[in-house]
């Protein structure tokens, strides 16, 4: 690492054998976890990086089991945090090699779908940038759907910033041709937008020095995975020179010049496995100098961010802000039946504050309240100046009929201005209570007790969210396979059901093998030791169109399998979900909340607390239904071959709450 280089940390996804490694290390990076399934390219890596070159990689990169060997299996919250993801992703779903599948190639361990594997690493750790390679032909792909849809996804979905370019290996340097697409993006760069990639430098030395001789090209042809040996005149070879007059073939030596490997690499692999390596390897020098750009923009963030005045949140923040100043202006809180009809139960509220402001608020006596800002600054004013009826029911429809998946709200610019709450922290998924409240009544007086808040003012409420963490695995059996692409073409608007029923007409038995992420295991089976085989059950009979209501699906699976208790098994479940676990961490089986805040599409407030908890486990299951999130975006429902040759096939679990 060179003197005054400011020091990062990146992760190195889809490996291979460390091209990106290789270049982010010499910027003066740290890697931190690497993934690579390939059994051949990880005895390359390791080699090179734990024996060859120890330091290149963090001390703990191999010893804690931090070199995974399949993308599918990683946890993203047990990752190490880090500044910049790199991904070389599989580039064979978009190129002519993998018949051009895309999304839907399937017939390699989902090889085609492990980009949403990266885009949910991205979101749940959020890094400041992510450097993403893949071939040319991604671009152009279906159409140029395929590029949109991951556009789409980063700038919409993960919020980050998002640039492109077909950069040539030669535009930085190395001898070779090489096309592909890189692709680039940050998460604070809301305000700047102004990244550029680096202007094209020459080359460093060209297919004479590669050679040691005279040779017919300057720049070479683009390494390659397959092909290899056809004749200099054919219009497919790729590997073959006139060198002082002799046909040469390529080998790993000259592979080794054209990608900026340095001499000290080695392959412990054989000759056909390193230029295999090669071929799938990135060219290490256009990596380096677009990445050295990429560093720069990047630290640039802190002294570049003007203040904005104005706050864009989505519907469910503004409900949680919402929730806030209702009850800062009616100053207590009802608990409800299974009904969500208010009980003569309430609860005086006396400080009120939420995980995403730097602020408090403390009710005093008449119309006052007691502000507590940062760094404990103190402001009261008469609330009755700023909040009545009239202005809550303006906000309630505001958000109501705001459009957009974030929006400013112009009603509410007076209220964050005089409550200080203009400036709100990111908000942060992984709690359970979004509001805290110090609360009394005639048996309890407790302080800082948590409430999460779910609000029916846009969309039905999620209590799980889709992810990843939440795939079912079923093995299939006595299935065809020569009918995986048909099942899998098949695009109704019913197509989970209809490929599930087409499976079966082909033969096709599904037997449930494991959830994908085995946090979910561990946190169903601490519920109860079935809870797997439960909710397997209830996936499939939701998917194949039985019912959506958790309630009936539970009926129906206790009729057919006469479950003794299963109902109050599923309560148990659900409260777990909504106060305690989350799919992607192993849970210890205490509550993070002890309460819950329904927020009515009619804009009033119905309250649980753990105190009446059979009413809030029976609200949970009358009104939980299961849904259909996007099946391209978290992987499932389609049939796919893993390397054993075995057929599997994923359903997701996703449960939002319904309205009355």
């Amino acid at each position: 690492m060179s003197k005054g280089t400011k020091k990062f940390t990146f992760i190195d996804l889809f490996a291979g054998i460390g091209g990106f490694h290789i270049a982010f290390h010499e910027l003066g990076g740290e890697c931190v976890f690497a993934s690579e399934m390939d059994i051949h390219a990880r005895k390359t890596y390791e080699h090179n990086f734990k024996n060859i070159s120890p330091n290149l990689f963090h001390e703990s990169l191999f010893q804690e089991s931090l070199f995974n060997n399949d993308i599918r299996n990683i946890d993203p919250a047990q990752i190490p945090d880090f500044d910049v993801l790199c991904a070389g992703f599989p580039c064979q779903p978009f190129s002519q090699a993998g018949y051009k599948r895309g999304f839907d190639d399937n017939h390699s361990s989902e090889r085609g779908n492990l980009f949403f594997n990266i885009a949910e690493i991205i979101d749940v750790k959020r890094p400041k940038a992510f450097f993403l390679e893949n071939v040319r032909g991604l671009f152009k792909h279906d159409n140029g759907k395929t590029f949109k849809v991951i556009k789409d996804i980063i700038e919409n979905d993960l919020k980050y910033s998002f640039y492109h370019k077909i950069v040539y290996a030669s535009d930085y340097g190395l001898p070779q041709h090489r096309p592909r697409v890189f692709m680039i993006g940050f998460r604070d760069d809301e305000f700047m937008k102004g990244f550029s990639f680096p202007a094209p430098i020459p080359l460093k030395y060209d297919m004479d020095h590669v050679f040691n001789g005279k040779c017919n090209k300057k720049i070479g042809f683009t390494l390659r995975v397959g092909g290899r040996g056809s004749k200099i005149d054919d219009r497919r070879n790729w590997d073959s020179y006139y060198v002082d007059g002799k046909v040469i073939r390529l080998s790993s030596k000259e592979g080794k010049k054209m990608q900026g490997f340095p001499d000290n690499f080695h392959f412990p692999v054989s000759e056909t496995q390193s230029m295999k390596q090669l071929g799938n390897s990135v060219a290490i020098d256009a990596i380096r100098t677009v990445g050295k750009q990429l560093l720069g923009y990047m630290n640039s963030f802190n002294d570049s961010k003007p203040i904005k005045d104005k706050i864009k949140r989505n519907k469910g923040e503004w409900s949680e802000l919402l929730v806030l100043i209702k009850l800062i202006f009616e100053k207590e809180i009802y608990l409800s039946n299974q009904g969500l009809i208010n009980t003569k139960r309430k609860f005086k509220v006396h400080k009120i504050s939420t995980r995403n402001l730097d602020v408090k608020f403390e009710i005093l006596e008449g119309n006052r309240i007691k502000i507590i800002g940062p760094n404990n600054k103190i402001n009261i004013i008469d609330i009755s100046k700023i909040i009545n009826k009239g202005v809550i029911n303006r906000l309630i429809l505001s958000i109501k009929n705001s459009k957009g998946r974030t929006f400013e709200l112009d009603s509410f610019v007076n209220i964050q201005n005089a409550l200080s709450i203009s400036d709100a922290k990111g908000g942060n998924s992984n709690q359970k209570s979004d509001i805290l409240l110090d609360i009394e009544d005639k048996d309890i007086n407790i302080k800082d007790e948590g409430f999460g808040i779910k609000s029916f003012l846009g969309s039905n409420p999620t209590i799980l969210n889709a992810s990843g963490n939440t795939n079912f695995i079923f093995k299939v059996v006595g299935f065809n396979e020569s009918k995986i692409d048909f099942v899998n073409s098949i695009n109704s608007r019913s197509k989970i059901r209809d490929r599930i029923f087409a499976i079966k007409e082909f033969g096709g038995e599904f037997l449930f093998e494991r959830c994908e992420k085995k946090s979910m295991s561990n946190n169903l089976n601490l519920c109860d030791s079935n809870m797997e085989k439960y909710m397997s059950s209830i996936l499939l009979l939701y998917y194949t169109g039985v019912a959506k209501k958790i309630n009936q699906l539970v009926q129906n699976i206790s009729n057919k399998e006469d479950i003794l208790g299963l109902d109050v098994k599923i309560k148990r479940l659900l409260t777990d979900i909504l106060l305690g676990s989350f799919a992607g961490t192993n849970w210890d089986g205490e509550y993070l909340s002890n309460g819950l805040i329904i927020l009515k599409k009619s804009g009033d407030i119905s309250a649980f607390h753990i105190i009446e908890l059979e009413n809030m486990r029976n609200y949970l299951f009358e009104n939980t239904s299961l849904d259909t999130p996007s099946s391209t975006r978290h992987r499932f429902g389609k049939i796919y071959k893993e390397k054993n040759g075995e057929l599997f096939f994923k359903l997701n679990l996703q449960l939002r709450l319904t309205s009355n």
